[in-house]
């Protein structure tokens, strides 16, 4: 592959936004606010048992109620609803229920583990289900609208040795209720505590960084003036267009990280639409050099491997 040096350029770009705190917090009035600053038609996926319908009198906005089994399908069929419908903004409230709710991916997780298949275990299982959260996560960062994710926080502990040598439990903070390292994936990571008091564990806007604040639509105004700033993004692929990219990177096994960096993109969603065609080609000769690949690999066999076929 040829290294391709370029300068840096600031482009426009679709937010995408974490928000975790304890039950009470406010994090569903919050992220309406942040939503209403952002402006346009605005979304929200209600997993928390029509909570979203409390705020109505804030502005208009509408609703998909998810209920149990939490499944990422029904996560990404909510999201691509919402984006075929032409809306601006994206409420998920909340992201948890994906990960630790009846149905969501520990649940199912844990009953893999227990099938009872030759083979599997604790450990074999999340073959399955890591390729699932990888599709949700993709699935918010290649969305053509903002996205706003919340998502419940726990008290987080560790073990450590005390002075004396004793092993101690020791309290280090809250933790969102997702996989481990999801917030790394939002360009703006909100904790927010009980008193309904934000501050931001990951900002690369650089516009909350150390401050202690109640949330507003005015913030959700700031963060958008900040996402215009920039050159005018390549007209990206559309929503069919990504969705049959996504299509056949899991057909082939292909990351789509790795395809990401391949084009110099951020997500999938974001190739130039001048570069679609390209694009498919590429997933086609990485199939063909992986089917001589294994055909090589065959011919290798010795002959009485090969008669069990």
């Amino acid at each position: 592959m040829t290294i391709q040096i370029r300068r840096a350029v600031r482009k426009k770009a679709k937010l995408r936004l974490g928000m975790a705190g304890p039950s009470g917090s406010g994090k569903t009035y919050s992220a309406l606010l942040l939503a209403f600053g952002l402006g346009g038609k605005i979304g929200m996926i209600d997993t928390e048992h029509g909570s979203g319908d409390l705020y109505a009198d804030l502005g208009d906005y509408d609703i998909i109620n998810v209920d149990a089994p939490y499944t990422v399908k029904k996560y990404r069929d909510a999201i691509r609803a919402f984006e075929d419908a032409g809306y601006d903004v994206i409420i998920i409230d909340s992201l948890s229920h994906a990960w630790a709710g009846d149905g969501g991916l520990l649940d199912k997780q844990g009953k893999i583990a227990d099938s009872g298949k030759p083979g599997m275990n604790s450990y074999s299982a999340w073959r399955t289900i890591t390729p699932e959260h990888n599709g949700l996560v993709e699935a918010m960062l290649t969305s053509p609208c903002h996205i706003i994710a919340t998502m419940r926080s726990k008290q987080e502990y560790v073990q450590e040795k005390n002075d004396n040598g004793k092993t101690v439990i020791k309290k280090v903070g809250m933790s969102p209720i997702q996989r481990d390292g999801m917030e790394y994936e939002f360009t703006v990571m909100f904790d927010i505590d009980t008193q309904h008091v934000a501050s931001t564990s990951k900002d690369r806007t650089r516009l909350f960084d150390g401050q202690y604040f109640t949330i507003t639509k005015e913030h959700g105004t700031r963060i958008l003036d900040w996402l215009e700033r920039g050159e005018e993004a390549a007209q990206p692929i559309s929503i069919s267009q990504r969705e049959e990219l996504l299509r056949l990177l899991d057909e082939v096994g292909l990351n789509a990280m790795k395809f990401c960096e391949k084009f110099g993109i951020a997500h999938v969603g974001a190739l130039p639409a001048s570069q679609f065609a390209e694009a498919k080609k590429s997933i086609e000769e990485y199939r063909q050099k992986k089917l001589e690949k294994i055909a090589a690999m065959k011919a290798q066999e010795p002959e009485e491997d090969r008669d069990w076929e």
